[in-house]
């Protein structure tokens, strides 16, 4: 990956040193041009110009079909956020009453509330207290019995920074006969995920974090075997076989993950999401990861000097994009409002300073964090 180039492509270089994709990320170049050619072709167009949507539809969902290496590029199915690719699944499985879910205790609450609304259902959600900065499988399956039907964890916890062992939990869940649905919104991006290599039966993630698109346009992906098997929800014109055929009711749902596209898309996220797609793979999901350790490696290296403690897992396998950081005695609003001030956005989660650079962050980004820090 050339850094430089790469670097290049964000103007949020220019005011800030942006530490905080872990939010809401700042929109790369190509990502503001797609944006703008879509305006511009709707203003001169409008429905003249659907053919080119379309086509920049399939190919966008091309690029997140070769990001999470699925099987066929319908296994994609656009979303308009995470929690809509979560509810696809709470809302649509086939539960009885008394069946539980499983879930860590410290998940962002769009992969808790869709499963505690099952609660009329019958449905009982079941939490798993981490273990300080880390989700222990062991935790993870004495939680699970013989009424388990989904196993639902975030990729990276949004707090911690943990990056749990999807492998391992999968294998978990194929032998038990448990559906393992991943959050991957903390990873998508940033980490690679491999839907072929890891049993994942159902994965959702907006791409306005780590992929670096705008709100709004997402990705969601349901093993092609339980498409059936879940109750379709939010079904529409767009969830048929003959989705243009307006004139010809006919409700034959698509045989794919497409049944879930009700309704318009959502264009021009969809493309602008497209462009950050091909920068991303463009650079090579492996480069950006290990740019992205380094850097974070880097930052907790740096920590002690300045009186910060690490809370994250730096294990190898378990760190990830986000850092947890603890600087005692020392609020960490005050710490994000410093940092602000200075030009320097980082974020306060779980009473923490978090940090989540991209790979297009630098060290002298992260140092001038520090010399914020210092002090602070």
């Amino acid at each position: 990956m050339d850094r430089i180039a790469f670097r290049n492509q964000f103007p949020v270089t220019q005011q800030w040193a942006f530490l905080d994709h872990a939010a809401v990320a700042p929109l790369p170049e190509p990502a503001v041009r797609a944006l703008e050619e879509y305006g511009r072709s709707l203003a001169e167009n409008g429905v003249a110009a659907f053919r080119d949507w379309a086509a920049r539809l399939t190919h966008v969902r091309g690029l997140a079909a070769r990001l999470i290496n699925a099987p066929h590029p319908d296994d994609v199915y656009f979303v308009p956020n995470t929690t809509h690719g979560i509810g696809v699944v709470a809302e649509g499985f086939p539960w009885q009453p008394g069946d539980n879910v499983v879930l860590p205790a410290e998940e962002y609450p769009s992969n808790q509330y869709p499963w505690m609304n099952l609660a009329a259902r019958g449905v009982e959600v079941r939490t798993v207290p981490s273990r300080g900065n880390r989700v222990a499988i062991e935790d993870v399956c004495d939680a699970m019995d013989g009424r388990t039907r989904i196993l639902a964890v975030s990729a990276v916890e949004f707090a911690s920074g943990f990056r749990n062992d999807l492998d391992a939990l999968g294998e978990v869940c194929r032998d038990r006969g448990v559906f393992f649905f991943v959050d991957a919104i903390q990873a998508l991006g940033a980490f690679p995920i491999d839907v072929q290599h890891t049993p994942i039966d159902g994965l959702s993630a907006d791409g306005h974090k780590w992929m670096l698109g705008p709100e709004g346009a997402g990705i969601g992906y349901i093993r092609r075997e339980w498409v059936d098997r879940l109750h379709p929800f939010g079904v529409g014109a767009n969830s048929v076989v003959r989705p243009y055929a307006y004139s010809t009711i006919d409700f034959t749902l698509k045989p794919h993950s497409g049944r879930w596209e009700g309704g318009a898309y959502n264009m021009p996220g969809i493309t602008a999401l497209g462009a950050s797609l091909e920068l991303l793979l463009g650079a090579g999901i492996e480069n950006v990861t290990a740019r992205i350790l380094e850097l974070t490696d880097y930052l907790c290296d740096r920590a002690a000097t300045t009186g910060l403690e690490v809370f994250s897992s730096r294990a190898d396998g378990e760190k990830s994009g986000i850092v947890s950081l603890v600087k005692p005695g020392v609020p960490p609003d005050s710490i994000q409002k410093a940092c602000r001030a200075a030009g320097i956005i980082v974020n306060n989660r779980a009473d923490r300073i978090r940090v989540s650079p991209h790979a297009y962050n630098t060290e002298d980004e992260m140092d001038r964090f520090f010399d914020i820090i210092r002090p602070t």
